[in-house]
């Protein structure tokens, strides 16, 4: 209050407080500034005044109930909103000036000064208060759209979605409008990482990818890499195939324990959906998994060439890494997983997985799934 006030000493705050508690009333007399007596100063002639039956300076008086009266009936907003009046948009303001002048309070004059907001800005934000929301049919819109994405997207896919509907708005504005209803993405911080690094077991092949995640076609490069889910109950382990053409998932497999079985599994998956003449080169990091020799037989048998990354590099495996962040920001960490067992969980698991490879749009995509970018390219049915 103090700082909002201009009030240097937040003593004379204080002493308004307890003279408002003690009296019972936040409002008259309780607020009026006190004289400080000073030997021949203004002070002293004030305290001579009062008690000699006058009074101080009405003036000084006058302002200072204004000035609380005026704070009193924006408390609620800060409170709300921002912690001051300097972080208050000037429509905000405007609205603030509107409500305290139909209760009958004080000048428009002595509102902008108080607001500190110009008379021009404040004239221009209260012409358009009562008109119409000409952004309320894209609010409805984007709400609407964000539960369809069960609140994943963020301001940039929410954007490219409005613009399929034909609604064509900055992506600035699709921020604004986000903020104010509220839809935001609920992101929590990461969880301890689990490696599976098990030491060196024989020679590792070289890292032919060199961190370049790109792939002219589908089927030319894959990534691979093993990460955690940490239940109530139990843990559950991820093994997925990612072709870094368009990021689609080409299969995967889910189990309690990391095991061979796991891996295998699900390598044998992705080999079965190789079109014919594909051969591709199968990154991963130095994890035991990718150096027992069942993965190794079904590589070579596959005709795929192996890639490892550095010893504990994550960076050199980072686009897969990238989309088990994606898949917990957006799947795993803004739920409770109470009560859910491991059956329930594989199965919301795919069920992302799908939604993933069929309706999460990218923007390295065009806006589109890894299958509708397929699809538009005559690579899929």
């Amino acid at each position: 209050i103090a700082r909002l006030l201009g009030i240097d000493c937040r003593a004379n705050v204080r002493a308004w407080w307890k003279k408002a508690r003690e009296s019972g009333k936040l409002a008259g007399d309780a607020f009026a500034p006190k004289p400080i007596a000073r030997e021949g100063g203004k002070g002293a002639r004030m305290a001579k005044k009062q008690a000699n039956g006058g009074s101080a300076d009405p003036q000084a008086l006058e302002a200072a109930l204004l000035e609380n009266q005026l704070l009193r009936a924006v408390l609620d907003d800060l409170k709300e909103g921002s912690s001051n009046l300097d972080s208050i948009s000037n429509r905000k303001k405007a609205e603030l000036g509107e409500r305290l002048r139909r209760d009958g309070g004080p000048s428009l004059r002595e509102i902008t000064a108080f607001l500190r907001i110009s008379k021009s800005s404040y004239e221009y934000h209260r012409a358009r208060l009562d008109a119409p929301d000409a952004l309320a049919g894209a609010r409805a819109l984007l709400r609407g759209l964000f539960r369809e994405s069960g609140g994943r997207y963020g301001y940039r896919r929410m954007n490219a979605l409005l613009r399929a509907k034909g609604v064509r708005i900055s992506e600035k504005v699709v921020r604004r409008i986000m903020r104010q209803e509220g839809l935001v993405v609920r992101y929590e911080p990461k969880r301890p990482k689990w490696s599976s690094y098990a030491g060196e077991n024989g020679q590792a092949p070289p890292n032919l990818v060199a961190r370049n995640f790109r792939a002219a076609l589908p089927g030319n490069l894959w990534l691979t890499d093993i990460t955690q889910f940490n239940l109530p109950s139990f843990r559950c382990y991820l093994s997925p195939v990612i072709d870094c053409f368009d990021g689609k998932v080409v299969s995967w497999r889910a189990s309690e324990r990391p095991d061979a079985a796991l891996v295998n599994g699900m390598l044998d998956d992705a080999v079965a959906a190789l079109r014919a003449g594909e051969r591709p080169v199968v990154h991963s990091d130095r994890g035991a998994h990718y150096r027992w020799p069942g993965w190794i037989e079904r590589c070579e048998a596959a005709g795929l060439v192996r890639s490892m990354s550095k010893k504990g590099c994550s960076p050199d495996n980072a686009a897969c890494e990238g989309f088990f962040g994606r898949l917990k920001n957006e799947f795993f960490y803004h739920r409770s997983w109470e009560g859910v067992g491991m059956p329930e969980f594989v199965e919301e698991l795919g069920a992302y997985i799908d939604w993933y490879n069929d309706s999460r749009i990218k923007e390295s995509l065009g806006w589109m799934s890894p299958n509708a970018f397929r699809r538009s390219l005559g690579l899929a049915a």
